[in-house]
């Protein structure tokens, strides 16, 4: 089998683990080369891997999709929801073919309804004030306006970024498979506003009140001005990537062992 694999930090070139997880692929019997971009990918590549944090992840499945490849987050960083499996269990899982494809949804965006060209986004995609002043939020689901949301911002998440910036900013958790999408609002100044679910089937449209000209719109891991005249379309693309997921992979035990869920005296003999 023959898999590239993306790394971003090119501090981790030369690390230790990611030279013994290369060394360990090979042994196995697998064809395993680096890749930057679309170009770099072999005809016969099987799947992608991710070396790095889920940072490192969100830029690689942006290749995965374009490259029409499965992709398996290896952690070479911090936290890693994303980039979930340990480098010393990969070799041996792959070759056992011991792992799945999942799929997951996207959420994609439309500047100035249709005016700009989309953009998509594995966990959310978020809109937060350029200036001093508070931004108004203006959306509307299926065409149904909700009440104005006065905030630092607003982001619209997947399931799947359900535990990046969606949770800090108090929204909800859910599981990776959920069909759904959370609107959470930044640093809200409405006492009786929470985050709110919706299926993936719903259309959202976004609008602003805002003082400044501009609102800075990010996708993920990249960032963008538009204009605070600008109305945004989104949407959701369910299963449009595919992950790996290792055997054994657990997301309850993931909460559990990063967010430290339910870390309570009365819970330590469970």
């Amino acid at each position: 089998m023959i898999f590239a694999y993306f790394l971003k930090d090119k501090s981790l070139e030369l690390d230790p683990r990611v030279l013994g997880l290369l060394a360990d692929l090979g042994a196995q019997g697998f064809d395993v080369y680096p890749v930057r971009t679309k170009e770099d990918v072999r005809e016969g590549t099987e799947m992608l891997l991710s070396f790095g944090g889920d940072g490192t992840f969100l830029s690689a499945a942006a290749l995965a999709l374009e490259a029409s490849l499965p992709i398996l987050g290896v952690n070479f960083g911090r936290l890693g929801f994303l980039s979930e499996n340990k480098p010393e269990s990969v070799a041996d899982a792959l070759a056992r073919k011991d792992y799945s494809i999942q799929r997951r949804g996207l959420v994609k965006v439309v500047g100035l309804c249709g005016g700009d060209g989309p953009q998509l986004a594995l966990n959310e995609v978020s809109v937060l004030r350029e200036g001093a002043a508070m931004l108004g939020v203006d959306v509307e689901v299926d065409s149904l306006p909700l009440p104005t949301y006065w905030a630092d911002g607003l982001l619209v998440a997947t399931s799947s970024g359900s535990t990046a910036y969606s949770l800090s900013a108090g929204g909800p958790i859910c599981l990776p498979d959920s069909r759904v999408l959370i609107i959470t609002p930044i640093a809200p100044h409405n006492l009786n506003v929470r985050p709110l679910v919706v299926p993936d089937s719903s259309e959202i449209k976004i609008s602003f009140r805002s003082r400044d000209s501009l609102v800075r719109l990010t996708a993920d891991n990249r960032n963008y001005d538009v204009p605070s005249s600008a109305s945004l379309c989104l949407s959701a693309v369910p299963g449009a990537l595919q992950v790996v997921v290792l055997g054994g992979s657990n997301f309850i035990g993931a909460l559990k062992a990063r967010l430290l869920w339910g870390g309570d005296v009365r819970n330590q003999s469970e």
